[in-house]
């Protein structure tokens, strides 16, 4: 193959990426830009799966470095050259920035010598993200005009790097060590026997930038005995300097109110972004295992014949959001629009609903102020004439039959139809997170349930007798009353349930509830 002289002016089919310290949301613009898209993803085995999932569908992505066959550099080298020879757009994603403590230089060298276009999407480096997260700045009037950024690994092994440490303690200033945890200790050493202070303060993070951060403080000579009775293999970032003394005026990462919960969300793929995302805005480590997958109708005519007769209907009820996307899918695919919705008037179980249909360009007439099902019938009666009104019900196969049987006695004609169907999941996939396991070990704080079909599968998972014994020292949330209902037929304990029946209002009434456990326990303490 002809050899494209460098700097010829290409369009680049190579960016080398830098993701940032972890959170996948620290990514830059541009770089998620070419993640998504590129045609290959060659990534590090430390790239978020959140954002690894930003990938296009088609995407070919390749994790170099997985640990039971990391490949060689020289070897990922050859692999990003090669895929971009092959006219595929090749996203290179690098933990941190590329250029700073990692291969990035190496890599943009070689597509130099080979010829191939690249560019360089700089990340934020961990020694000034992972510091930031911790409520330590790297730099501050009067402590000190220098950073210092140390290599504290290039692998796993247990050598120092080779510094002049005498030199780097009378230079001050703030000292940012990356390393992994069984080098800590020779790290701490070295700074003391350098001339740091003992007495200097200095916070060792792990897991920076994510909602399993965990920080150490302390002197480095507190440290340095820490560290060496309790060694461990994790990578860290180590700080040093006056602007440690900071941490405790500037934490604001790892005092947000559910920091440090697990949080089982039980949501079907697809839906359960919303709420893991609410969770981790809160500090909050969501474990995403789906009870329950929702699934078009086994005969979808009824739903499209309903769906192309709307206009002849007073009354469209949608009782959730699965209902509305069902609806505005069938209307669509009967070539119909959402003109067709201009004459019934549309009654929306619930703010999200509402919100969904807003999605769609519609927006609901009413919105009953109680969303229990019993209630909606009140609702529509309040707001108008009902004998004889012509009402439309897309529900789940296993939808309550409570709002018919209401509107049927105040003298509507309803007409109920399948328009998705729920579906437990009884089977477990490999990457799917050991719930069971996590459970009994203590590792969830706490379970959300906003349906009582995921309810009800956690049940037939785990079997009645074991389900309630595995939340039984967990905290259980439910989004609203009729899912809480299905909790205690079933004998579970409901801790948590929001006065307003919506994702977000459940999340802040789980935050609540963990602050006033606190609260109990500080004052018993």
């Amino acid at each position: 193959m002809t050899r494209t002289e460098p700097g010829a002016g290409l369009v680049p089919r190579v960016a080398l990426i830098g993701a940032g310290p972890g959170d996948p949301g620290l990514i830059t613009v541009r770089g998620l830009e070419c993640l998504r898209t590129a045609d290959v993803i060659i990534h590090d085995p430390r790239i978020p799966d959140a954002l690894l999932a930003e990938a296009q569908a088609t995407a070919e992505v390749i994790n170099v470095g997985h640990a039971s066959r990391p490949m060689a550099h020289e070897a990922i080298s050859y692999l990003i050259a090669e895929k971009a020879r092959e006219g595929k757009r090749v996203a290179r994603v690098s933990f941190g920035d590329p250029f700073v403590f990692d291969r990035g230089g190496e890599e943009a060298l070689f597509l130099h010598e080979q010829g191939v276009p690249y560019e360089v999407v700089p990340g934020i480096p961990a020694g000034i993200g992972v510091p930031a997260y911790a409520g330590v700045p790297v730099t501050y009037p009067g402590g000190g005009d220098t950073i210092t950024l140390v290599r504290g690994y290039e692998d796993e092994n247990r050598a120092l790097p080779s510094l002049d440490w005498k030199g780097l303690s009378r230079v001050g200033g703030t000292v940012v060590c990356y390393a992994y945890g069984h080098q800590l200790p020779r790290l701490l050493e070295a700074l003391i026997e350098g001339g740091w202070p003992e007495d200097g303060q200095v916070v060792v993070i792990y897991g920076g930038t994510l909602t399993t951060q965990e920080t150490m403080s302390g002197t480095a000579a507190e440290l340095l005995a820490t560290l060496s009775q309790h060694v461990r293999r994790a990578p860290a970032i180590l700080v040093a300097g006056l602007v440690v003394g900071f941490r405790e005026h500037l934490r604001w990462f790892d005092t947000r109110p559910l920091f440090g919960k697990r949080v089982l969300v039980t949501r079907p793929r697809g839906q359960a972004a919303e709420l893991s995302s609410l969770l981790a805005a809160l500090g909050a480590q969501a474990v995403e295992a789906p009870m329950i997958s929702i699934v078009p109708p086994e005969d979808p005519a009824p739903l499209r014949q309903a769906a192309s007769a709307a206009v002849t209907y007073d009354w469209i009820v949608c009782s959730s959001t699965n209902a509305v996307d069902a609806l505005m899918k069938a209307l669509f695919e009967t070539g119909c629009d959402v003109r067709a919705l201009a004459g019934p008037r549309i009654c929306a179980v619930g703010t999200a609903t509402a919100d969904r249909l807003v999605r769609y360009g519609v927006r609901a007439d009413l919105i009953p102020e109680e969303f229990r099902s019993e209630g909606v019938a009140a609702a529509m009666f309040a707001s108008g004439a009902m004998p004889g009104s012509r009402v439309l019900l897309p529900r789940a196969d296993i939808g309550r039959e409570v709002i018919s049987e209401e509107l049927a006695a105040l003298g509507a004609e309803v007409t109920e139809v399948v328009a998705y169907r729920t579906v437990l999941n009884d089977a477990r996939r490999d990457e799917d997170p050991d719930v069971y396991g996590m459970l009994l070990d203590g590792r969830i704080q706490a379970v959300t349930f906003t349906s009582g079909s995921a309810i009800r599968s956690f049940v037939s998972i785990y079997g009645s007798d074991q389900a309630i014994d595995l939340l039984r020292n967990t905290t259980v949330a439910v989004i609203g009353p009729v899912t809480g209902e299905v909790a205690a037929q079933l004998g579970i304990r409901v801790d948590v349930q929001p006065s307003t029946y919506t994702v977000a209002a459940m999340v802040d009434a789980l935050a609540a509830h963990f602050a006033r456990r606190a609260a109990v326990d500080n004052g018993a303490a």
